[in-house]
């Protein structure tokens, strides 16, 4: 009611301006004529002329009326050049800051709802930068006085710093106009005021800004540097340290674009996702599903039976599998590639000095115009009482652990409840451990929805895991050969015993032994990077888990790509990464794939939202297949097709996610997909009928209606 109150008070004052022909007084045929009048009235009244003026354009300002170009003169000719610029340069500030404030308060929350997703990049760039940008669009009065005070207000700077900035940017184009009021006789067009030698001026004025800003990014620079020698040439256009996704696709690029380029591995090439996360633990998953599929063969028709295996001929395949990817990754190709090599552990020098201790032994030295830190990440330890006397196990170093073994573990007790967790504990389950499974939240896989959470739960239950959640470990203890996990629920303790412990709790970056440190390279549990994944030194990038704030190999490639290119061509032009489609998978069995917003991400963030749901049980292939468990689920603006994110639980989640990443990427809303043709029958269809169901729930109930009338009329 306020906001309807406010509307009909604005739109009756500007009816008014229009109604009584106070528009008329506002041109400069009226204030011409009228200047004898208004010259009499500030002669035997100064001060109440004075003060009604600068009401009168406050109010003209607020509410965006046009007019203010002539006041401006007006102030020049009444009250001439110093007290003109005092009146107007208060006048014109606070007017503009209404006018901001009115558009905030009647349109911010909407605007910044509805568009949330296109506004971060603003929103983020105005709390860094608003001042400065404002304060450009000020100097130059190509841009509308009124259209900056309307839009500034739909963004989130602060009114203070709006006002302040105005007043300041403002006042060169003020003195300008209130200068040429002095002199209003010899003016007979407001295009006389700005000649293009002067609107030229306005220019260079507004470009001094950028300037400065490229003078103070380069003394900022030279602060940085300082005390450090630059070299006057390198050794390399390029040094990548670490060969994980993002070192890899880093020292790709560079070579692809015939950069000479070095790329340092004291490990093992391909990094955590080749060697122990997303390769082995894909192929483990595959071998448990198909022992799964033996052990409940009546579902497909056949005989049932316990799968009979050897784990370590299961192990053995998982790292058969690896080696087949492994020349993907190899010294090999990337040799081939045009990449220099170098296993062993770099070290930053200074901001373009790397040291390596070879593997092979001896070190060597060399300079590069720009290093890219793509360290990775490791898995996080519980700092946990007796957990080193009864010895654990990570994600890690497990598949090295069990490759000998003749048979699974037969007690395995899992801290954690996220993806890795709930990957393994389903594995080990269908492989014939008994897992144990302990999670301090009050759910399992936290960051999605609810009913995901459950989804995932009943699916380990199914398969034999025992799922603790809200249960919080507190030490482990061990009795010879007896070894125990004391955890706590509810204020009650529980005393597990178990043959294996795996510690899937997280992940975090590798930030020690590079020389960070030495160098002053901020990390707050990531390095710390700007939106050009820049660090403390402009020639020094960080990309993947090391650089967060996802850790998925996908996006240690995606970011590869922009920390490379800025690296080497961020002279030129540089390219702020782009993190608002990032699509991820948990490879649990029913699958687990989310892009954009969750129905808790969206509550969390009051982003109004409507949902759409289609039931996997209803579609032909996954009768067919014997897989009905799950849904797609799209999250949509209200109203419309457009996507702000979905969730998919299912057989091949995964793989069905990809047409709504591209849609979300390339703007696509519902009914393009509902539009495209989907072979019958797939999974895929699964999309195509959730839009169905969209445009089910918004079919025009009116027009329906009419046609029904219509086809009636036409049978006669």
């Amino acid at each position: 009611m306020k906001k309807t109150g406010l509307l009909v008070l604005i739109a009756l004052l500007a009816a008014g301006f229009f109604y009584f022909d106070l528009h008329q007084l506002l041109t400069l045929s009226g204030l011409k004529s009228g200047l004898v009048q208004f010259e009499a009235w500030r002669s035997a009244s100064p001060i109440l002329v004075g003060g009604v003026f600068l009401l009168m354009y406050v109010l003209v300002t607020a509410l965006s009326l046009p007019g203010a170009a002539i006041m401006t003169l007006a102030a020049g000719a009444l009250f001439g050049l110093g007290w003109g610029l005092l009146i107007v340069s208060f006048a014109s500030s606070i007017g503009a800051t209404l006018a901001f404030l009115v558009s905030r308060y009647l349109l911010q929350d909407m605007v910044q709802s509805k568009f949330a997703d296109r506004l971060m990049a603003i929103n983020q760039g105005v709390e860094k930068e608003g001042a400065f940008y404002l304060f450009t669009l000020r100097l130059v009065p190509v841009f509308p006085f009124f259209l900056i005070n309307l839009l500034m207000g739909l963004t989130r700077i602060r009114a203070l710093t709006f006002y302040w900035v105005s007043q300041l940017g403002m006042l060169a184009g003020t003195l300008v106009y209130v200068n040429a009021g002095t002199q209003l006789g010899q003016i007979d067009s407001l295009s006389g005021i700005l000649s293009p030698s002067l609107l030229f001026s306005f220019v260079l004025l507004g470009v001094f800004p950028l300037v400065a800003k490229k003078s103070l990014n380069w003394l900022k620079g030279r602060r940085v540097y300082a005390g450090y020698s630059n070299p006057k040439t390198f050794d390399r256009n390029m040094i990548v340290i670490g060969a994980g996704a993002g070192g890899l696709v880093s020292a790709y690029i560079a070579a692809a674009v015939k950069a000479k380029v070095t790329l340092i591995e004291a490990h093992k090439m391909g990094g955590d996702c080749l060697n122990y996360g997303c390769v082995p633990s894909k192929a483990l998953i595959k071998s448990a599903k198909v022992a799964n599929q033996i052990r409940h063969a009546e579902h497909y028709g056949l005989q049932s039976s316990e799968p009979s295996f050897s784990f370590q001929q299961v192990m053995a395949r998982v790292q058969d599998v690896v080696r087949q990817v492994e020349p993907h990754d190899s010294v090999e190709r990337y040799t081939e590639l045009g990449v220099d090599v170098v296993q062993g552990y770099a070290k930053l020098i200074d901001p373009w000095t790397v040291e390596i201790q070879l593997n092979e032994g001896g070190t060597q030295r060399m300079t590069a115009r720009s290093i890219v830190l793509a360290t990775g990440a490791r898995p996080f330890i519980l700092k946990l009482e007796g957990l080193e006397d009864v010895g654990y196990l990570t994600s890690d170093t497990l598949w090295e652990a069990f490759s000998k073994r003749d048979t699974p573990p037969k007690r395995l007790v899992i801290l954690g409840g996220g993806p890795i967790g709930c990957e393994l504990a389903q594995s080990f389950a269908r492989l014939g451990s008994e897992v144990i499974q302990v999670e301090r939240s009050q759910r399992l896989m936290a960051r999605e929805d609810e009913e995901v959470s459950e989804l995932v739960e009943t699916s380990l239950l199914q398969d034999g895991v025992a799922v603790l959640t809200s249960h919080t470990a507190l030490r482990c203890e061990r009795d010879g050969d007896v070894k125990r996990i004391v955890v706590e629920h509810e204020g009650e303790e529980r005393v597990i015993e178990f043959d294996e412990l795996i510690c899937a709790v997280g992940r975090e970056a590798r930030l020690e032994g590079y020389g960070l440190e030495n160098l002053g390279i901020e990390t707050k549990g990531t390095i710390v990077t700007n939106d050009y994944l820049e660090t403390l030194y402009p020639n020094i990038y960080a990309a993947g888990d090391v650089a967060g704030p996802y850790q998925f190999t996908h996006v240690a490639a995606h970011q590869a790509w922009y920390a490379a290119v800025n690296a080497l061509f961020g002279s030129l032009k540089r390219f702020r990464v782009d993190y608002r489609v990032i699509p991820w998978t948990t490879f649990i069995d029913p699958e687990v794939a989310r892009v954009g917003l969750s129905e808790q991400d969206a509550k969390v963030k009051g982003v109004a939202y409507e949902v759409v749901r289609y039931g996997l049980d209803d579609l032909d292939r996954a009768i067919a297949d014997g897989a009905r468990t799950g849904f797609v689920k799209v999250l949509t603006v209200p109203g419309k097709d457009k996507i702000l994110g979905v969730t998919i639980v299912g057989e091949h989640a995964g793989d069905l996610l990809a047409e709504f990443v591209l849609a979300m990427k390339h703007g696509l809303g519902l009914n393009k997909i509902l539009g495209t043709i989907h072979t019958y029958p797939t999974w895929a269809e699964a999309n195509k009928y959730a839009a169905g169901e969209w445009k089910r729930a918004h079919a025009p109930a009116k027009i329906l209606n009419w046609l029904e009338k219509y086809h009636s009329w036409r049978r006669g």
